[in-house]
Parts: C-alpha cells; sequence; structure tokens
C-alpha cells in the first residue's frame, strides 16, 4: 500500500533513524565529506554486477578540464545503441565506482553500451557545472567508443539528481539540435526543485531520505540565487516553438519517497505533450531503493526488467 514501506526495508530503515536521532542528539553537523562517506557505505548492498565482455575507463576531454568514464558493453563486436548513465547523490555525492554495478546491469539487461559518466558535484562545483559536464558527454561520446562498435541510438538515464540531469539535458535538447536523445529513463527523478509536490511533506521523516536533507542538498548546489522554479524540469517548457518535443520517457518511482509525487507529475506532463511515457510505481520502496539492491533483491530484478525492456522496445 501506498506510504507504507516495505517489511524488507523496516530493519535497515530502524538503525538509519537511530543513527540519525543520535547524531542529531550529539549536534553532528552535516558536511559534504559525511554524507558521502555515508554513500558510499552502502557499496556492499549494491553488490557486483555482471562481467562482460568489454570494460574501459576512458576520459573526455573537454577546453578546461577533462570527464572520467567509464564504458560498458556486452558484445563490442555488435553495433548497440548507447545509454549514458548519470548517477545520483543530490548533485553532491556518488561516483562512478559506487554505481559500477548498477552500470554493468544496465548494459547486460539492455544489450547495450553504457557510459558512465563523472560529472563534477556540489559544492566545489555548483549548478550548472555537473550539467555543463553531463551536456558535453552527451554532445562528444563517441570520443570513447574508438575500440567497440555503435549505432546511432542514443539514450539517457539516471536515479535521483542523475535522473534530474537526464530531464535537463532532455530540455536542452529541443533548442539543441547537436544533443540527440531517442530514449530517457529516470529512477526516482529530483525535477522540482520547489519541493512543492505533496509527497515531499508525505514521506519524511523515517524513510532514509528527509525534506531536511533535500534541501540541504539544493542549498549547496544553488549557490548564485538562480530561481529554483525555472531551473526544475517539471516547469521548464516540454515542447519547442517547432514542435519538437522530448524523447520517448520511462518513469520509475518509488511508493514511499519524498520525491514520488514529482515524478509521477513530470511523466503526466509529458504526456499531456504527446510524448510515449511509461509510469512505474513501487509500492512500499523509498528513495535510492536500487542502491540497496541485497535487502529489495525482487523489486530490484523488476526495475532492471523495465529498464531492459525499454532500453530493447
Amino acid at each position: 500500500m501506498r506510504g507504507v514501506v516495505s517489511d524488507k526495508l523496516i530493519p535497515f530503515l530502524e538503525q538509519v533513524n537511530i543513527a540519525m536521532s543520535e547524531a542529531k542528539k550529539t549536534g553532528v553537523v552535516y558536511t559534504p565529506e559525511l554524507v558521502r562517506e555515508s554513500i558510499n557505505n552502502l557499496a556492499p548492498l549494491i553488490g557486483q554486477g555482471p562481467d562482460l565482455a568489454f570494460y574501459q575507463e576512458k576520459t573526455l576531454v573537454c577546453a578546461t578540464h577533462t570527464i572520467p568514464v567509464r564504458v560498458y558493453s556486452p558484445a563490442p563486436e555488435e553495433n548497440l545503441p548507447v545509454v549514458l548513465h548519470y548517477h545520483g547523490g543530490g548533485h553532491m555525492c556518488g561516483n562512478i565506482a559506487l554505481y559500477d554495478a548498477i552500470s554493468r546491469k544496465i548494459s547486460s539487461v539492455g544489450h547495450c553500451i553504457v557510459i558512465a559518466v563523472e560529472y563534477r558535484l556540489a559544492p566545489e562545483y555548483p549548478y550548472p557545472a555537473g550539467v555543463d559536464d553531463c551536456v558535453f558527454a552527451l554532445a562528444n561520446y563517441q570520443q570513447v567508443l574508438t575500440d567497440i562498435n555503435y549505432n546511432e541510438q542514443v539514450m539517457i538515464a539516471g536515479d535521483s539528481g542523475g535522473g534530474a540531469i537526464c530531464t535537463t539535458l532532455a530540455q536542452l535538447s529541443l533548442f539543441d539540435s547537436t544533443l540527440q536523445i531517442d530514449k530517457q529513463i529516470l529512477i526516482y527523478p529530483s525535477v522540482d526543485y520547489t519541493m512543492s509536490c505533496p509527497s515531499i511533506d508525505e514521506n519524511t521523516p523515517g524513510f532514509l531520505l528527509e525534506k531536511e536533507k533535500v534541501e540541504w542538498y539544493f542549498s549547496h548546489y544553488f549557490q548564485h540565487n538562480e530561481n529554483r522554479k525555472s531551473v526544475s524540469p517539471l516547469f521548464m517548457p516540454m515542447i519547442s516553438s517547432i514542435g519538437r518535443k522530448m524523447p520517448e520517457t520511462l518513469v520509475i518511482v518509488a511508493g514511499c519517497d519524498p520525491l514520488r509525487d514529482e515524478g509521477i507529475a513530470y511523466a503526466q506532463a509529458l504526456e499531456k505533450t504527446g510524448v510515449k511515457v511509461k509510469l512505474h510505481e513501487f509500492e512500499g520502496m523509498i528513495h535510492a531503493y536500487m542502491l540497496l539492491d541485497a535487502l529489495v533483491v525482487d523489486e530490484c530484478q523488476q526495475t532492471y526488467q523495465l529498464i531492459g525492456d525499454f532500453i530493447r522496445a
């Protein structure tokens, strides 16, 4: 039932909530380093991804810096579609090493090339630095595919903050013909920086991601007095003046996630413009459940099946 967390997650959440309560009592202050360490500690629950025929660490070279990437392919001799994978972490945390298993699984179930992008993070690099890196990767991904075959179909995928990046890129593609996106895959995406949807209050506290933490992420990401509504993908134009539409989209949300309603609203807004959308809600799941694979094996397998079917369709 919506809003009722799965029994599989209760022992984990009880431990997390006790730790958070103790931290507040003792005056522990969130820092980027502390939060990054916490998310990296989830690595054992994510598990290992499948072995693939091809794996390579490469670098995209920009005018001012380089962007590390990881390239995965289950069949390097085949002309496969390309999926650019943008990890989650509230624009402040996460990395392609932590998400290695997820990138591998997407490559396997989708029978596709995956390019995982190590975009710059706040607060060291606030908005729009990370978006700029992801735009560059989308426009220049061919640079890192010199050793394998690929076809012209391009997709983007991301969870949470990575989903926010995907939706931003999709919106930019309406007005920039150099950005080709055939499909986008959004897993509990963050698309409303105004935090105005009901679930942001309904699913706080106790479900891992809390409203206070969301605001903390955003305050580090936006450091130049940006109008948060204007940069929220939920409120951006979804069709260009010449009728160019957003890409076909898969949206996956979690029933006990503060970001649930904005993901649903985004899917509905796309549908109203005539975009083909698939929306699936995993009731009883919390934000970032894909990082808890060992606890919710069935739900993660179903999620990867949805992603694989969408990529191959």
